[in-house]
């Protein structure tokens, strides 16, 4: 088989390759886990009831997922409280202490537009928030998850200078019961804490458990084009399991009920999530919950817990919410930056992350990093590169020869064929030597195609010109008729198909990847620009130099 046959397998192999690896990180099969407790710890006598709504203090469908009807006297009294920190512009909702929206002040909705993106609403078409209640049980009736808080204020900001915003809200039951919520944010952070303190006044012990979820609808986009695919759904990490996708239709059709120690679970979707993170060493009830309406909950429960009489508990939790930035998430918890998915080439793809990352830190343009890693990519790869350009010049230089063949054996493809094999034996050429350099390459093209894709740091990311957005396709379309122009030249520089209608196909490549990465990210287009031009200049030095015949 040519060479140029091989190759042209090859570059239609990687886009499938592309298409293959996104499907797999998502439907492919997954290897059965088991709880991570051991059955002592499943049978203590702590443990709360397995996940049922009225038993945990879950009520019935809200307005979010059904016709509320008539709301009470205390949902009329329910109001929103806003916070701002230097990160963060949100929303509290006194019914049940809900945050209900969010606001990332450091991320804009578009280049064009620079209204802080909204990754948090209560708004029924794109619902995404985030709860924690505290439930009670043993006759005292807790604040659950839709208790009314009373609030001292209507807006609490970071001042300049500090580094600690505290928002306390307030339940108080018909018995004394007290359970102040408290939300703790912090300068120049995402994570965001959560205590409930429970003080119990009674002459009896009560039992609580606090109860955290996010809840959001399957109909609710990312923004991200559709012609690049990104996962948007839950995600649990658990130490066996370290990351477990479990999506929208996997929450319908097997609820989860898992007990986990040092885990987290999460909401993600393309550069942003939301994350609840319970305290090291911790065991915990994770669950699901399909409300309909395409609306689903993703939480997990303490186990219950005694608040004894005249005493209080705390009970406290974590949440994330914001970018996919791999610092702030590995600082947040362990294996949160797995949420940044690279797929099954995440082993090459997380060390071409960190280079691109330091180069950046380095030359501060996220355009000159990609060109700059290319070239240092180009590098490592240069003695694979330089066997295979040998090898193609080598097969050019035949190419009169080989179209004598043709001339020769006409249709008789076994005789051309073994003519050909011969030839290929007397002037020493190894058919497949043009091809198996390019083949060991392709999982890095296919792994820096991830971190392109993924990488938040690339989000509006301005480069020079018309490019200030390497996450986005070129609004002009430049970049893909530069990658088709040097796809072209190099099939020039080729040996070319004797088959005429393997001629015509190869012709029709460059126009069909063409109009392929038009709706790329131009950051990746940007990578496989770069990356032909070097690609031609080393090939052209190469083919000059067998054809003049100054090199073997």
């Amino acid at each position: 088989m040519e060479t140029q046959r091989l190759i042209q397998f090859l570059a239609l192999g990687m886009v499938l390759l592309l298409i293959w690896s996104a499907w797999e990180r998502d439907y492919g099969v997954r290897a059965p886990t088991e709880d991570t407790v051991t059955q002592e710890q499943r049978e203590r006598d702590d443990e709360p009831d397995l996940f049922v709504p009225d038993d945990l203090g879950v009520e019935a469908p809200d307005p979010a997922v059904a016709d509320p009807g008539e709301p009470d006297e205390r949902t009329r009294e329910a109001r929103t409280v806003r916070v701002t920190t230097d990160l963060l512009d949100l929303e509290i909702n006194t019914q049940g202490g809900e945050i209900s929206r969010v606001d990332l002040l450091q991320y804009a909705v578009s280049t064009r537009d620079d209204t802080p993106l909204r990754l948090m609403s209560d708004a029924p078409d794109a619902l995404f928030i985030a709860r924690a209640g505290l439930v009670t049980r043993n006759g005292s009736q807790g604040p659950g998850t839709r208790g009314l808080y009373r609030v001292d204020g209507d807006y609490f900001e970071l001042a300049q200078g500090e580094d600690r915003l505290v928002v306390p809200l307030v339940w108080e039951g018909e018995d004394g019961l007290r359970v102040t919520k408290r939300y703790v944010f912090h300068r120049d952070s995402y994570l965001i804490g959560v205590e409930h303190e429970v003080v119990n006044p009674a002459d009896t012990d009560i039992r609580a458990s606090q109860q955290v979820y996010l809840r959001r609808s399957s109909d609710v986009g990312d923004g991200t084009s559709w012609f690049i695919y990104t996962y948007t759904g839950g995600v649990l990490h658990t130490p066996d399991n370290r990351y477990r996708k479990i999506s929208f239709s996997d929450m319908e059709s097997s609820p989860l009920s898992q007990d986990v120690e040092n885990g987290w679970l999460a909401m993600i979707q393309h550069y942003f999530l939301g994350a609840w993170i319970p305290p090291e060493g911790e065991t915990r009830r994770y669950w699901t919950a399909a409300r309909g309406n395409n609306v689903f909950d993703f939480g997990m429960n303490t186990f219950w817990r005694t608040v004894p009489a005249g005493g209080e508990a705390t009970f406290s939790s974590q949440l994330f919410v914001g970018p996919k930035e791999q610092d702030r998430l590995a600082e947040a918890a362990d294996y949160l930056q797995l949420t940044v998915d690279y797929g099954w080439l995440d082993i090459i793809s997380r060390p071409l992350f960190i280079a691109l990352n330091w180069i950046h830190s380095v030359v501060g343009n996220w355009g000159w990093s990609i060109i700059l890693l290319t070239l240092a990519i180009k590098l490592v790869f240069f003695p694979l590169s330089d066997k295979s350009y040998r090898s193609m010049a080598r097969m050019r230089k035949l190419q009169p020869r080989m179209q004598q063949l043709k001339d020769r054996y006409g249709d008789d493809r076994q005789a051309l064929n073994q003519a050909m094999m011969k030839m290929y034996k007397e002037e020493k050429i190894n058919p497949l030597g043009g091809c198996l350099p390019i083949l060991i390459q392709i999982p890095v093209f296919i792994a820096l195609y991830w971190v392109l894709l993924e990488s938040v740091e690339l989000r509006h990311a301005d480069f020079m010109l018309w490019l200030n957005d390497l996450s986005s396709p070129d609004p002009f379309f430049v970049l893909p008729l530069l990658m088709g122009v040097s796809m072209f030249v190099q099939q020039k520089l080729n040996p070319a198909p004797i088959d005429p209608i393997q001629q015509k196909i190869m012709m029709t490549l460059p126009f069909v990847f063409t109009v392929f990465f038009a709706f790329f990210p131009a950051g990746l287009v940007l990578y496989w620009v770069v990356n032909n031009i070097l690609s031609i200049a080393q090939q052209y030095v190469i083919t000059r130099r067998i054809e003049s015949g100054e090199a073997k």
